[in-house]
């Protein structure tokens, strides 16, 4: 509802144009932090590079495919599989070999040993540290392309039928937050009297068995969202063992358990709270779930930041409980929406005051979700670029626009709110209201003879008394639905509703979206996911003919890691046959033409038949570097070839 302070205030011209200065001066701040920049990446792993590169064409077979990404990730039996033309397996391991180190994060396969020339598909999926899958694919050769039979997976991680259950669950999960904590704290704070309605009561306890039946399906479904997308996988014991070993499992069986702490909340609200008379025993009973129940929505909010976008990424240990904060403000401000709109169409007993004290109550949520909003925002997107280029920085704006209309539609209730005067009061004021004391006199008699004969028939002294309480329901309703001030707060609540639905939509898109400052580096980052890993190993592929008898073969280099500084270099000669051959001289030299480098000669040792190996090899600079290879084969046949390679 309104988001600004209750009425009495500055005078109805002022009240808008300050309403929305303050709003055009929160959109500038956003926006100003957003440019301000930051530090590296956040939530949302992306892959930033490999080796082979995608589209890669190498001359010799590598012996491993290594995959880099922009943070930490969990990866099982298969995340990284390597396909040749025929689509069977070309790696060797199950499980990717973690190959991090200092702040790379970097996984790899072994390939098996003489794969044949041809088109090879890499095809990954792993979990984002922020717990979310993600998934990709891309191919390389080895000599000539070459036609493919692997066809690259068309759906993401995470997405088909489980993908959309999942994030209908999702989005069930936080409108069942919403309604829990935020219905629960309207009737400790702005309205008392509702704990002993029965719509208030269906209220908050819907919102528990939305938020738990969704926490549930979410369990269930952790294995096959983030594997193999199969519903069937939903009771596989050993994936759902696996799941509960991993963060987002353990932040889920810890809502479970704070959801049960959160139904005997529910049962003292709406049982022992409700019966309870005397004032000062409920003052303190107040107090005593005010804090309890803050704690278990403190807990439950916390099993969100710490397996999402907040938990990963910078400044983790400050964001984590400024999304606690943000998520408890959402609940106060759109579950207490809900509330309202309840008691306004369902109850005809809730008065001003409570109208009033909400809101101040959203007001005060207000303020903390724009504070925490900003910081959010320039967590998660950091750039203009970010802001109006990635599906984050989109999805973003269009939840900025909304906050901005569900603030006109709360100004427009906060009109009605000053406006609001109790029925009863209303009736005392009017004139003409007074009842004419003859109508008195009767409806007294006639109770009174009710009163006599209920004496002699408890029957029917139950039917006269639901009878009455019928009547008195029915005349307060008549009173409330002729009240204009309130029927107009009803509407403008109604829309407020209306808008907060389609905001937490949003914000549940969001949760699922990769954020814009990730998306931006994985493909403007170096190196990036399609061009080759700077640094990588380098392997060349060069043909020989000496002229002489047995003199064609091929000479085979691998240079790791292929960087300026120090290298390893190994040397195989093949014969025509593939076998291995072993040659009376071997020589190298490199040369960087560009810079007048060179040539460096580099003499390798024999280590065994056809295979010779040089350490220590000395490469100054980067660039594109001339790779002479003097091959004899005989006292007089000699020839030196040569290939061009990029180090560093």
């Amino acid at each position: 509802m309104s988001a600004t302070a209750p009425y009495p205030g500055p005078s109805p011209i002022r009240r808008p144009l300050a309403a929305a200065a303050l709003l055009a001066a929160l959109v500038s701040l956003v926006f100003g932090l957003l440019l301000a920049g930051a530090g590296p990446a956040s939530a949302h792993a992306a892959l930033t590079g490999s080796d082979p590169s995608d589209g890669a064409v190498v001359d010799t077979a590598p012996k491993q495919v290594t995959l880099s990404f922009s943070e930490a990730i969990a990866v099982g039996d298969d995340s990284i599989r390597v396909l040749d033309p025929s689509g069977k397996r070309a790696d060797t391991e199950a499980e990717p070999r973690d190959l991090s180190e200092g702040g790379t994060v970097r996984y790899g396969v072994s390939l098996h040993s003489g794969l044949p020339d041809g088109t090879y598909t890499v095809a990954w999926q792993a979990i984002s540290a922020d717990s979310h899958p993600i998934s990709g694919a891309f191919t390389f050769s080895i000599g000539t392309p070459s036609d493919t039979t692997v066809a690259l997976p068309s759906q993401e991680a995470g997405g088909g039928p489980v993908g959309v259950v999942y994030d209908i669950a999702r989005y069930t999960a936080y409108g069942g937050f919403v309604l829990l904590v935020g219905g629960s704290a309207f009737v400790l704070v702005c309205w008392r009297g509702g704990a002993t309605a029965l719509p208030m009561q269906r209220l908050v306890v819907r919102g528990w068995l939305a938020l738990t039946a969704a926490t549930l399906v979410m369990l269930l479904l952790r294995n096959p969202y983030t594997g193999s997308g199969k519903f069937a996988d939903a009771f596989d014991l050993a994936g759902l063992q696996s799941v509960l070993d991993t963060k987002p499992g353990a932040a889920l069986v810890s809502r479970l358990l704070l959801l049960g702490a959160a139904a005997l909340f529910i049962a003292v609200l709406f049982g022992t709270y409700a019966r309870r008379e005397d004032e000062r025993e409920k003052k303190d009973l107040t107090f005593g779930l005010a804090v309890g129940g803050g704690v278990v929505a403190t807990g439950i909010a916390a099993t969100w930041a710490m397996s999402e976008h907040a938990s990963t990424g910078i400044q983790a240990n400050i964001a984590m409980p400024v999304d606690v904060l943000h998520l408890l403000a959402v609940a106060a401000w759109l579950g207490g929406l809900a509330s309202l709109l309840v008691a306004l169409y369902r109850t005809p007993d809730i008065g001003s005051a409570a109208v009033r004290r909400f809101s101040a109550v959203a007001f005060g949520s207000v303020v903390v979700l724009a504070a925490t909003g900003i910081y959010q925002s320039w967590r998660q997107v950091g750039s203009w670029s970010a802001l109006t280029g990635t599906r984050y920085g989109q999805l973003l704006i269009l939840k900025v626009a909304l906050i901005a209309v569900l603030l006109a539609v709360a100004w427009f209730s906060r009109r009605w709110t000053g406006r609001l005067t109790d029925p009863a009061v209303a009736s005392e004021e009017a004139p003409g209201s007074e009842e004419a004391p003859g109508k008195d006199a009767a409806s007294e008699s006639e109770s009174e003879s009710e009163d006599a004969s209920a004496d002699v028939d408890p029957e029917r002294a139950a039917q006269l008394a639901r009878q009455r309480a019928a009547l008195t329901a029915t005349k307060k309703k008549r009173i409330r639905d002729a009240d204009p001030e309130r029927s107009g707060l009803r509407r403008s609540v109604l829309a407020e509703a209306a808008v907060a639905v389609v905001l937490l939509a949003v914000t549940t898109m969001l949760t699922s979206t990769e954020p814009g400052r990730t998306e931006e580096e994985a493909a403007n980052g170096t190196p990036s996911a399609s061009a080759p890993a700077a640094g990588g190993p380098v392997n060349l592929k060069m043909p020989f003919d000496t002229g002489g008898q047995n003199g064609k073969g091929t000479v085979r280099i691998d240079i790791e890691p292929g960087r300026t500084g120090s290298n390893d270099l190994h040397v195989w000669v093949d014969g025509s046959d593939g076998k291995p051959m072993d040659v009376p001289e071997l020589k190298l030299a490199l040369t960087l033409e560009s810079k007048d480098i060179g040539p460096l000669p580099v003499v390798p040792d024999r280590l065994a038949e056809g295979h010779w190996s040089a350490s220590a090899v000395q490469i100054p600079m980067a660039g594109d570097w001339k790779i002479d290879v003097t091959v004899r084969t005989s006292d007089i046949d000699q020839v030196t070839i040569d290939k061009n390679a990029k180090i560093g």
